[in-house]
Parts: structure tokens; sequence; C-alpha cells
């Protein structure tokens, strides 16, 4: 008996600005990146992804701008490198309103937020899209934003990320442990619509982080968000393995997402979950032609709209570099970063002068990018599932939204007759169409310990030791 197919996962990657990933891009005639402030920009993306069975829309963000390039904002201005840059989350009403099915991964900084706060409107969000809701987490990497939430700069590295364990050690108790899954009984002839003995104060004393009180909210269909993280550094890789179900990768080729991939999934098995219980993500770029020869006069085109600077300077906020203080061919001291750590790490270790660099950035980013036909396209991507064992991708746009377009109407048709992409949606909520199991977070997940009966019998088994 033939062992069935892997199946592909799919996120349309994309920000709520101009430019994202591929810098100049909206200088292309065809793009419309520049209507980003538009409702119907964005609920016309939504439907193009459902029409193309996407598992969501994965918005990134940034608390802060990019201001290393040059020491400056100006290049960061007249290319709009991610700036100016909108909340991602007020979009997700009007996408979910014409939409039944797409999923939204959304990105919240943890310094920029309060919990007690947050939890009520992911909460909200999850209520309003009946369970379509993910939280990528970030801990920020930016001087910047640092600077305009009032400190005096970013946190040490490491730090960020226990701040972020306190955070989501309190999200947990207030999604998972205030309101019992039936506290909620809409008893009009006895007017009662919440039954008092079913909610239950929280309390929290951490050491970045306190709370007593309720959650704000009752049971939202999955309780705790689908949770994404991107973090790949040594102290991001323990931080996935606890928390992450959605994990955001970068890597060279199949064999190095290979290596990152397995490193993941031990984490989760050290972290007490099972290998499965986390699904890897890729970022790729894709040029899509009904012909090969289309595909790479595409391909041709978008280059001469491409800004390779505006990539570098991307690049240099994310590694804390300033690289136009070197020469073409000169090398480069990377030194130890307080940015991304795994993208400063890639660079030294590729001794990337800024010559590479700004080779590397050709189409304005430095994702792998697959130009070609569907057949080749469908190739490239099994060629990644397999080999490098992740579990999908992350599509970053380059002309909006010809880029989703494209590949809905030429890939996907591929990917089906291939028996490797869904043909239909399952119903159910976000986490149930990535896994499989369910709504909630399964048993084996931290968060599950704070759940109201778990809680209760680990109270009464000490409550019994001290008797």
């Amino acid at each position: 008996m033939s062992q069935k197919k892997k199946q592909i996962h799919i996120n349309a990657f994309t920000m709520n600005s101009v430019g994202h990933i591929h810098h100049g891009m909206w200088t292309h005639p065809r793009d419309q990146s520049h209507r980003y402030n538009e409702i119907s920009y964005w609920t016309h993306i939504a439907q193009v992804l459902e029409r193309g069975f996407f598992d969501g829309i994965f918005i990134a963000d940034i608390i802060g701008y990019y201001d290393v390039y040059e020491k400056n904002v100006d290049l960061t201005l007249r290319e709009s490198i991610q700036l100016p840059v909108n909340d991602p989350w007020l979009l997700i009403s009007a996408m979910a309103a014409v939409t039944q099915h797409l999923g939204f991964g959304v990105t919240a900084t943890v310094s920029a937020e309060t919990p007690y706060t947050f939890a009520r409107k992911i909460s909200t969000l999850d209520h309003v899209t009946n369970g379509r809701i993910g939280w990528n987490i970030v801990t920020g990497y930016l001087d910047s934003g640092a600077r305009g939430l009032g400190n005096d700069a970013l946190a040490e590295h490491d730090t960020r990320y226990d701040r972020a364990d306190d955070f989501l050690a309190l999200s947990y108790k207030l999604w998972e442990g205030s309101w019992e899954d039936d506290a909620v009984v809409f008893d009009r002839k006895n007017r009662i619509y919440t039954n008092p003995a079913k909610v239950h104060q929280i309390h929290h004393e951490g050491p970045f982080y306190r709370s007593h009180g309720y959650h704000m909210s009752a049971p939202s269909p999955q309780r705790t968000p689908v949770l994404f993280q991107a973090g790949t550094s040594g102290r991001g890789q323990k931080f996935a393995g606890q928390h992450a179900e959605g994990i955001f990768i970068n890597a060279s080729d199949p064999a190095v997402a290979r290596v990152t991939v397995r490193k993941l999934r031990q984490a989760a098995v050290d972290a007490g979950r099972k290998a499965e219980d986390i699904k890897i993500f890729i970022g790729i770029a894709v040029v899509a032609g009904h012909t090969e020869k289309e595909a790479q006069e595409k391909y041709a085109e978008y280059l001469r709209y491409a800004s390779a600077e505006g990539g570098v300077a991307h690049f240099a906020s994310s590694t804390g570099i300033d690289f136009s203080e070197y020469d073409l061919d000169e090398e480069i001291d990377y030194g130890i970063s307080n940015a991304i750590q795994s993208a400063t790490q890639v660079a030294q270790q590729n001794k990337m002068t800024r010559r590479k660099l700004l080779a590397q950035h050709k189409t304005g980013s430095r994702y792998n990018t697959i130009v070609g036909d569907a057949k080749q396209i469908a190739d490239q991507l099994e060629r990644w599932i397999d080999e490098g064992e992740v579990d999908g991708f992350n599509l970053t746009r380059i002309v909006v939204p010809e880029t989703y377009e494209d590949f809905v109407d030429i890939v996907v048709p591929e990917l089906q007759r291939r028996g490797r992409y869904r043909t239909a949606y399952e119903e159910g909520s976000l986490r149930h169409k990535l896994f499989g199991v369910g709504d909630k977070l399964p048993d084996t997940h931290q968060a599950a310990q704070w759940r109201h009966e778990k809680h209760v019998a680990q109270h009464n088994a000490v409550a019994e030791k001290i008797a």
C-alpha cells in the first residue's frame, strides 16, 4: 500500500505596508501595494487566498523603523522599506467577513503589549472569526522601536525571550484557566447569563508581569490562538519548543532546512511535546508562468523594479550593522548581534561582503525564489517538503495581488493533481485545519496546566498532602 503524500501548507506572507520583503516592487506598474490602507485591497486578497485554499494570511509587523543603514531613515522613507506601516490586527474583521475558512496569523510584539488587554483582543477576534486566529509572537529587534516605547535601547536578546515566557504564562492563565467551558449558561428564565461558580480569578506574580483578576472574555473557540514564532537562535529554539505550533524559518537550500527542522522538532520533544505538534514553514518567493518562457520573462521584468540597496538596508537593521560604511569587497565585522542573531550568524558564516549582499538581494530580498511553470514550481516545492522536511511555505508577495493570483491559478491545480494540496477545506478552527486534532491546544502543551480542571486537581493534591 502506497503511503499518503505529505500535504503542503501555504500561508500568504505580507504586511500592512507598501514595502514588505521584496523592496522596490511598489514601483512596478501592476503592483497595488500602495492601496494597503484601503479595505477593498485586503478583502480582495483574502478572497483570492480562500479561492486557492490557503491555510492563512500571515501578516508581519514591526515596532519601530529601519535607521541603521546610513544611520538615518532617508532610504527607508524614500523606498518605503516597511515605513509607513499600519496595525495588522485591525484588518482581521474585514477579511474574516468575506471568508469562511482562511486563517489569520498576525504579529504582535511582546514588549509593546500588555497581557491582560491583549488576551481580550485575541479572544474577541477568535470569537468573531469563529476560531481562525493565530498569533506570531515576536520579541522585537529594533532599537528604534524600543526608543519609541520609552526605553533607552532594546533589552538584551535572551532577556527578551524571558519576558515573552512570562507574557505567555500570564496569557495562558487568562485564556485557559479563568473561565470554565460551561460558564456561560444563557438562562433567560432564571436570569443567569454566566454561572459565577464557573469563573475564576487568576493570580500571577512573574518576573516581568503581575496580574490578579478575571479574564474579561468568555472562552473562544480555540481559547489560546494558534501560536507562531520565528526565532531560530539557540534561545529562540528553546522558546519555540516550549510554545510554538507554527515556526517560520529561512534556509539557503533543503539540506540546511532539514538541520534546522530536526533541531526544532527535538526542542519540542525536549519540552515534553510531540515532534508532530509543530508545523514548520519556510519563506519562499514564486514567479509563476503558464510556460517557462513566460515565467522567466516575468522574472526579468520584476528585476528591473527591485531595489537591492533597499533589501540590504532592511538586512542592516536585522543584524544591527551599517553596511553602508563598508567598501564593496571589504570584510565585514559582524560581531555579536542583539538583533536577529540567526541572520547575523548566517551572513558571518558565508563571509558576506557588501557586494555579495547586493547580489543576494537582487530581487529586493534574500528569499529563495522559484521561477518556472506549474510543474517546475511544484517539483521544487515538493523537494523542500521531502528533502527539507518542512511542512509548508510562507509565500511572500512580489507584485500584489499578481503573486497570489498566479500561484492560485497556475500552481495550486498542479499541486492538487499530485495529491499534495487540499481540494476543499475541512470544517473547524485554524488549529484543527492545521493539525486535525480539534480546536484546543493538546494536553502536552504547557498551557494545558492552567486549564481549570487540571489546576483544581493540582490544588487538591497539594491540599491533601498538607492535611
